[in-house]
């Protein structure tokens, strides 16, 4: 069977990757492709839902990518939890975890919710009752919360969306590091303003955070810790919503149905939206740090691993009929935040805008629908991420 493109730029491969899953999984749960950077050979991608639960919790795979690639660039936002290993993750992990909680998650119900309220009535209001639905809704709310939980200033905004995009889905032709850098540079000077007015913000108490023994994030780690709260705690929840809603339009009948029985059925939607076509479609590179067997698979030391999350959630040997979208399946164990020792940290904010947000949408425009002139949908490009880049809807 031929290699299938991975690298996100085939057009058949945006259109439906499942189906190229599909065929990889029935040939193994694990098989190496072709990429087109020479410093990533050879690359294995695995597909099978308990490879990729055991892959993204080997200890033989690590994700600090600088010991993997030494003469690869990297810049102070590449020193986060994402791209460290333990000992060093796990310190990382307790120092943020401390801030990062819980209750200050759940505090931010009611911002949410008067953001979302806000953002639906300016949608509403147009007078065409026409709209692009992730410009609109899906961009602009985690783009609030997460710059607000941070203490990221209002003007700044527009710059930082730019930043995001060009991290998760690189234009072509740009400096591959171009947006690591500016965003670094960027958050230096933030964090150096904030540590001066001892700021109330999550980004605020991550810079006063002490451990039981005195620790504390360095200035560059405060960098990379910022810039992974902002890159994750945005652009998953924009292809959270946006695929989510997508999938409705294609399901009319579950749409009726989550219409009619809000209340008790989102819960379990959101979940299965998230397992159907969840916001990452590929969790970020991992590197064999000896030779290791996965999957009947032979991995080499040095090799690059790929886990493909929307192909381990479309696995029949984990989901029955795994291709069918079905609001009341029972979800549990999907992959769509990771698992193990780097299961997405921000999962519950996420999950909560999620529901808030479509919720909103379902009760706001009971006619809502894609909109018939809307034509092909426009992929967002790159491997990392799955979702559309406009939603073009009416109500």
């Amino acid at each position: 069977m031929p290699q299938p493109d991975i690298s996100g730029n085939s057009a058949d491969f945006h259109a439906d990757p499942y189906s190229y899953y599909a065929r990889l999984r029935a040939a193994g749960p694990v098989h190496r492709v072709g990429v087109t950077a020479a410093a990533y050979e050879p690359t294995f991608i695995v597909v099978g839902h308990q490879e990729a639960r055991q892959a993204l919790n080997h200890p033989g795979l690590s994700k600090d990518w600088r010991a993997s690639l030494p003469d690869v660039a990297h810049t102070p936002a590449n020193f986060n939890m994402l791209e460290s290993d333990p000992p060093h993750h796990t310190r990382l992990r307790r120092l943020v975890a401390r801030e990062f909680t819980a209750r200050r998650v759940e505090a931010l119900r009611p911002r949410v919710q008067q953001i979302t309220d806000e953002l639906l009535d300016a949608m509403a209001a147009r007078p065409e009752r026409t709209a692009d639905l992730i410009e609109s809704v899906a961009f602009p709310l985690p783009m609030t919360v997460i710059c607000e939980l941070l203490g990221v200033p209002d003007l700044d905004r527009a710059r930082f969306s730019h930043w995001s995009k060009e991290v998760v889905s690189p234009t072509a032709g740009a400096p591959i590091t171009a947006p690591h850098q500016q965003l670094s540079l960027y958050l230096g000077e933030l964090i150096e303003a904030k540590a001066k007015e001892e700021a109330d913000d999550l980004l605020g108490a991550l810079i006063r955070t002490r451990d039981e023994d005195g620790d504390r994030l360095s200035h560059d780690e405060l960098i990379g810790m910022a810039f992974l709260l902002l890159i994750a705690g945005h652009e998953t929840t924009v292809n959270l919503v946006a695929n989510g809603i997508r999938a409705l339009f294609a399901h009319p009948d579950q749409l009726a149905d989550l219409r009619a029985d809000c209340e008790g059925l989102l819960d379990g939607a959101v979940e299965e939206m998230l397992r159907y076509e969840g916001p990452v479609q590929n969790a970020t590179f991992r590197y064999a740090r000896e030779e290791l067997r996965l999957g009947g698979s032979t991995i080499p030391a040095g090799a690059t691993v790929v886990v493909s999350l929307g192909a381990a959630d479309r696995d029949p040997g984990r989901y029955a009929d795994p291709d069918a979208f079905d609001i009341r399946r029972a979800p549990q164990g999907h992959l769509a935040f990771g698992h193990g020792l780097h299961f997405c940290l921000g999962a519950p904010l996420a999950r909560m805008e999620g529901k808030i947000a479509i919720r909103g949408l379902l009760e706001r425009f009971p006619g809502l629908a894609e909109d018939p002139a809307a034509g092909a949908p426009v992929w967002v490009t790159g491997s990392l991420m799955r979702g559309v880049s406009r939603l073009p809807v009416r109500w």
